[in-house]
Formats: C-alpha cells, sequence, structure tokens
C-alpha cells in the first residue's frame, strides 16, 4: 500500500540541523514512532509531499529549507511583557519563568503558545514567541514502518484537532489544546524538550 490521503502512516527518523552530519536534534523510534493521517493538514506540508507515493519498508531523506519548515526568525515574534503577568498570588513565579524555560502561553485570541523565557528584569520578562526550529534547516533521515487505511474514528479524531500522540497533535498551530512541548514535526510531546519523537 503506497502513502496517499487518509493513509495513516508511521515511521521511524533521525532528525539532524543543516544536514546528515548535523546536530542530532530528535528521534522516532521503533518503539516510538511518528503516526500521522497522511494529508490531514497536520504534518509539515513539504515533509509530506516528499513521502507521498512511498511503502512500507522504504528509507526517506528529507532536507527542508527553514522557509519550508518553521520559517525565517521573526523578530516582531520577540516581545518584552510586563512582570506583573507572571505573578501568582502577588508572588512572581521564578519556578516557571526563569531563563531558558519554556513557558505555556495563551494570545488575547485565545491561541495557545509557548514563549522561551530570555531575559528577566525588575519590570519586564522578555519572551521569544518563535518556533523553536524557526530559522533552521531540517534533514530528516528514516523509514516508512506502516501504511495502511485510517479508521473512521482516527480521521474523525484528526478533524476534531484530537491532541495526542501520533496524531499530528496540531500543537504547532496552538489548536488541539495541550500546553505540551511541540515537536519539530508538529506534534505534542510530554517529555520535555529533546524528547519529542511523539513522545505523548
Amino acid at each position: 500500500m503506497k502513502i496517499g490521503k487518509n493513509k495513516m502512516v508511521s515511521l521511524t527518523y533521525d532528525l539532524h540541523y543543516d544536514d546528515a552530519e548535523g546536530e542530532l536534534i530528535e528521534q522516532a523510534t521503533s518503539e516510538k514512532p511518528l503516526s500521522f493521517i497522511f494529508g490531514a493538514g497536520l504534518m509539515l506540508p513539504k515533509f509530506e509531499s516528499h513521502l507521498e507515493g512511498f511503502e512500507t519498508g522504504n528509507p526517506f531523506e528529507i532536507s527542508l529549507q527553514d522557509v519550508d519548515a518553521y520559517g525565517e526568525l521573526d523578530e516582531n515574534a520577540i516581545v518584552d511583557l510586563p512582570k506583573h503577568l507572571f505573578f501568582i498570588d502577588g508572588e512572581f513565579d521564578e519556578e516557571m519563568v526563569a531563563v531558558g524555560n519554556s513557558v505555556p502561553m495563551m494570545s488575547t485570541s485565545g491561541q495557545r503558545m509557548n514563549g522561551l523565557v530570555m531575559d528577566i528584569t525588575d519590570d519586564i520578562v522578555k519572551m521569544d514567541f518563535n518556533h523553536p526550529l524557526a530559522g533552521e534547516n531540517l534533514f530528516f533521515k528514516g523509514t516508512i514502518t506502516e501504511v495502511r487505511e485510517a479508521t473512521e474514528e482516527e480521521i474523525a479524531a484528526t478533524l476534531s484537532g484530537g491532541c495526542g500522540c501520533g496524531s499530528g497533535g496540531g500543537c504547532g498551530s496552538g489548536d488541539c489544546g495541550c500546553e505540551d512541548e511541540v515537536c519539530a514535526d508538529g506534534s505534542c510531546s510530554t517529555e520535555g524538550k529533546g524528547g519529542c519523537g511523539c513522545g505523548c
């Protein structure tokens, strides 16, 4: 069976910066493969287009420039927020809001997003709302482990924005309502940064 619209696809991969010699960012293993419904719009479009027509057992290598992955760095996504926004019961939340931490936030329109804390002053918290891999070229190398027809239940769960292992999650767009870290493929991970590969 070949990969096409509404097929459930499972695969393993190693994800590197730039090329095969670049730093390893994350992995999807045979124990925890990435599984998603092809053509549901939850994966990177260029990533999917490279896989169309592949079959179980086929190896693949995919190089994505930043514009085809998570875009270029957007300076407008780096913002200064009033420190009082992070007070709980009158106290600043130093444990969660620390330099280097990724903090789940919500926009004025209700969109969930993660902000990386870059700096903290007496009055301001500087946060970066770019995707963690914005501005990066990506290289995937992996193998298709399964291709099958998706069930009606799986398709319905995906269309409803279901957030979970193998659904593609939709977390990258803030649509699924979970506050987990976001994997490079757009799925959720509750294992923190570096624990992606569909680690729900």
